[in-house]
């Protein structure tokens, strides 16, 4: 086998060790979104979504702790941990996405993704109200 066979085959064989290996840690980063349900039930990083439960949350500032809870379409309630700096925003939040592991009774939050509403929702109703 020539030299020059040698190296082609070695290129080749290189970038596909390098695309396995891209792909693997690609899906190794992928969080799904799942139920309160299903995220009780595994114990790999998790994506949960669901209605903040005013009045539910309690921050530490010493210890940079929030906890709250956040309910899904059907009802069913959980309870979150994040270790953190509350956000701003947190108490207007209409929705919260919560990643993490579902521990011991509680989602422990590594991030929060806070949505709240838009700053053009009032302007929208009102446009609609006067054009009726």
């Amino acid at each position: 086998m020539s030299r020059r066979a040698v190296w082609t085959i070695g290129g080749v064989v290189a970038i596909i060790a390098f695309v396995a290996f891209g792909a693997g840690a690609f899906k190794s980063n992928l969080t799904p979104y799942v139920s309160f349900q299903q995220a009780r039930a595994t114990s790999d990083a998790v994506q949960v979504a669901g209605k903040l439960v005013h009045g539910s949350d309690s921050f530490d500032a010493a210890s940079s702790s929030l906890t709250f809870s956040i309910q899904d379409e059907h009802g069913d309630v959980m309870r979150v941990a994040y270790k953190g700096l509350k956000p701003g925003n947190f108490n207007e939040a209409t929705q919260v996405v919560a990643i993490g592991r579902y521990h011991r009774g509680i989602l422990e939050a590594e991030q929060l993704l806070v949505k709240c509403p838009s700053k053009y929702q009032g302007i929208e109703e009102k446009a609609q109200r006067s054009s009726s």
